[in-house]
């Protein structure tokens, strides 16, 4: 499978060298004699700890952020002196982290350390484009790269433990976390998620610059009925092995050394109290030997879901296979009782207290338990030019050009570009979701980085022409997490004049429009996926004025987008694309950088269509192809009456400004045995007049199946540049290893039969070679 990706890169900022990316599984530098040492210190310690402290370590309170001053004389610094913490998370900065760890050093009995955590989801202070962003950048270089830089910023103000990557599959838009990530496919979430724990850990998690990666949420959280987050799943175990659980494994794999339980049911038994899942899957059949964490206060919601009292409930976590439980203090004031009561054993206690001693040993805090967090490095490492720059080029790298009618884009570098939308001198919004740590008001917002790019050579002239919402107590719930959308107390009316005043006196306009930040990310589900109709409302009256129209579309999720199609020239899907969000933008919309994002999750045509995905399977009465590309209807066939079967936008879509041409497939061999390797090969030419980056897909579809398969499905991407004028012939290495499944019995396989190779610039627009292979 490592055959199949090559990456290449429009380079904005300094790239990983081949030496410094890492290819191998964290864990491969725990020799045996590493493993005896750390065995043997953490018996003898564990020997020597109490029963209070052994449950102790299981405990990860939240810190509240308290001063420094706070630190030992708080209720958290006296539990942390007597033992009964393991670790703290939402405390920031190196000197207060510092003062904790030594209470817990110098004034506990044991002088254990603690492990410090924090939501680093798509960058420390220094923010990258959401994960759903990054993951359109289809460049595995840069998706290690933003864990490394997030990694080294954390480590130096003093985090060693980031609740990150959440890989969770979902194909339901309605559903706000899908913009925290990687979209729908289980082979482009595998390689994300292994690059994510590559960069966050590297080859050694005891070097002062890594820090502890925790894959989330163990399992199937994108799944909730209905996108209404926390709610109910259900799904077959064929559905589980074959299309979620893969990127968890991947990172398993790649030796992530955490793991969050989720929210929701498995089988009718919340995650975090599944031995199936916890136990059976995730530590016998896939061998994961680190810990696992709730998630935030995962245990006493066990109650709501009606498993008992929280002396019941926290004693299935712990059966089940929890060895750390966030914020709830279940454990902390009812395993004690239980152990006395026969409802846990003491070896369970053990367990769960000697893999968090583990972690900890393995970060080297037993060595040096100040290791990380200096103020010093701090200084110079968080928020530093050097990692602007990569988040820079990371943002520009995730854009996704989803049209551009007469090649509106690249603007041209004169004349009065007229810029409009109620996020254009939003700072605050940048970031996206889930970023905790960053500095938003020192966000660069669009308008910051067209005047400061091209200000010299371009007139540049705002208006916010629209409130993000009509509704003003919708748009206050969008305003969380302090991230203010700046409503305008002006009419609707005033509003709508400005701008067209200023459009009318302009040659084009750019129309940021769509989401805010908080629109999506947790508890953000939503029963509309569209634009809200403010905001349409304001680029139809622009279209009016006959000026083009670039619309520039922030959105933490895909849109139904239909309404708004056919109005602008050209869209630009920037997502949330971190610190250099208007630096990254402008790089785009006027040529710097050619964009080369692909969508990692499919844009439907309307809510009616959702759930919807590229790689689903056909039913015994699907329509005729033809009948599916001119979007007619046709009778007792699966389709809709109103609406097309097809996507707006399709997985692995998006435009470039140059063009690319396709030949046509070649295999090497069409008809392999056993175990061999062929070659799938096309000739890729860029036909337009710029140099540019093409994500040339392979989709492999199995045409005859023990149990139904997909219509296709993603099994290799190479993003490789060329020249104008310039061909590459590009080719993936396949073998049995790609054409593996889970079937009916769960046992991983593949069969013999005909197979349907394709490759082409997305999910839909693919040439077909076909190919007999026999065991």
């Amino acid at each position: 499978m490592k055959k199949l990706i090559v990456i290449a890169t429009l380079a904005l900022a300094p790239m990983f060298s081949a030496q410094e990316m890492v290819t191998k599984p964290v864990q491969s530098y725990q020799t045996a004699q590493y493993q005896a040492k750390k065995k043997a210190f953490v018996d003898n310690l564990l020997s020597k700890m109490t029963l209070d402290e052994k449950i102790g370590q299981l405990n990860l309170p939240s810190s509240g952020d308290f001063t420094t001053g706070l630190a030992k004389s708080s209720d958290i610094g006296k539990k942390v002196e007597q033992g009964l913490v393991g670790g703290l998370f939402n405390i920031k900065g190196a000197d207060k982290i510092r003062a904790v760890q030594k209470v817990a050093v110098e004034n506990s009995r044991l002088k254990i350390p603690l492990i410090f955590g924090m939501d680093v989801i798509h960058g420390y202070e220094t923010t990258f484009p959401i994960p759903l962003g990054l993951a359109a950048s289809w460049d595995m270089n840069l998706v290690q790269q933003s864990a490394r830089v997030a990694a080294k910023e954390a480590s130096s103000d003093g985090i060693n433990w980031t609740y990150s990557p959440m890989v969770d599959i979902s194909r339901e838009p309605r559903w706000g976390r899908v913009s925290e990530g990687s979209g729908e496919d289980p082979y482009l979430g595998s390689e994300i998620a292994k690059n994510m724990v590559y960069g966050y850990q590297g080859k050694d998690l005891s070097v002062g610059n890594t820090i502890l990666a925790c894959v989330k949420h163990f399992a199937l959280y994108g799944a909730g009925e209905a996108g209404r987050d926390y709610n109910t799943v259900d799904m077959s175990h064929v559905r589980m092995f074959n299309e979620y659980f893969p990127p968890y494994k991947a990172a398993v794999d790649a030796g992530v050394a955490s793991v969050m339980a989720s929210f929701n049911e498995v089988d009718g038994i919340p995650a975090t109290g599944n031995r199936w899942l916890q136990t059976e899957v995730l530590r016998n059949k896939w061998n994961f030997k680190g810990f696992v964490v709730t998630d935030y206060t995962g245990i006493n919601e066990m109650v709501d879901h009606g498993m008992g009292d929280l002396q019941q409930v926290s004693a299935l976590a712990l059966k089940a296979g929890i060895d750390m439980d966030m914020v709830g203090e279940g454990f902390l004031t009812t395993l004690k009782k239980s152990l006395s009561e026969g409802k846990v054993t003491q070896a369970e206690i053990d367990m769960a207290a000697k893999r968090i001693l583990e972690a900890k040993y393995d970060l080297g805090l037993f060595t040096d338990p100040y290791k990380y967090g200096d103020a010093k490095l701090a200084a110079k490492e968080v928020y530093s030019m050097e990692n602007r720059n990569i988040a820079r080029n990371a943002a520009a790298q995730s854009m996704v050009l989803m049209k551009n009618d007469n090649q509106v884009l690249p603007l041209k570098k004169s004349g009065t570009v007229a810029v409009i939308g109620p996020l254009v001198n939003n700072s605050l919004n940048m970031a996206g979701t889930w970023s905790v740590a960053a500095k938003h008001d020192q966000a660069v917002n669009l308008m910051q980085g067209l005047q400061a790019n091209f200000g010299k050579e371009v007139k540049f002239v705002s208006a916010k022409g629209a409130n993000i919402d009509y509704d003003a107590k919708l748009e206050d719930i969008y305003a969380a997490h302090g991230k203010k959308t700046d409503r305008d107390s002006r009419s609707k009316e005033a509003l709508l004049k400005e701008a067209i005043d200023i459009a009318n006196k302009s040659d084009v306009i750019i129309l940021a429009i769509g989401e805010s930040a908080e629109m999506s990310g947790e508890s953000s589900s939503r029963t509309e996926i569209t634009i809200p109709q403010s905001q349409v409302d304001l680029l139809n009256e622009l279209k009016k004025t006959g000026k083009p129209i670039a619309m520039v579309l922030f959105t933490g999720r895909p849109l139904a987008l239909k309404n708004v199609k056919d109005t602008p020239d050209a869209i630009l899907n920037v997502w949330f694309a971190g610190s250099e969000a208007g630096n990254a933008i402008s790089d785009v919309l006027f040529g710097k950088v050619n964009p080369s994002g692909k969508l990692p999750m499919t844009f439907p045509r309307s809510l009616g269509q959702v759930p919807i995905y590229y790689n689903a399977k056909n039913t015994g009465r699907p329509l005729d192809q033809k009948l599916v590309d001119k979007c007619e209807y046709q009778r007792f066939r699966s389709n809709y009456m109103d609406e097309c079967n097809t996507p707006l936008y399709p997985f692995g879509y998006g435009l470039s400004y140059t063009k690319f041409n396709y030949s046509e497939v070649t295999v090497s061999n069409a008809n392999p045995k056993g175990n061999q390797t062929i070659q799938a090969s096309v000739t890729v030419t860029n036909s337009g007049n710029y140099d540019g980056a093409e994500v040339v897909q392979l989709y492999i579809r199995d045409m005859v199946g023990s149990i139904t398969r997909p219509v296709k499905e993603l099994k290799g991407f190479q993003k490789v540049m060329l020249k104008k004028g310039e061909s590459k012939k590009i080719t993936f290495d396949i073998t049995p290893e790609n054409l593996k499944f889970y079937n009916g019995d769960l046992k991983y396989d593949w069969e013999s039969g005909d197979f349907d190779i394709m490759i082409g610039t997305n999910s839909e627009e693919v040439k077909h070679a076909k190919i007999n292979w026999t065991k």
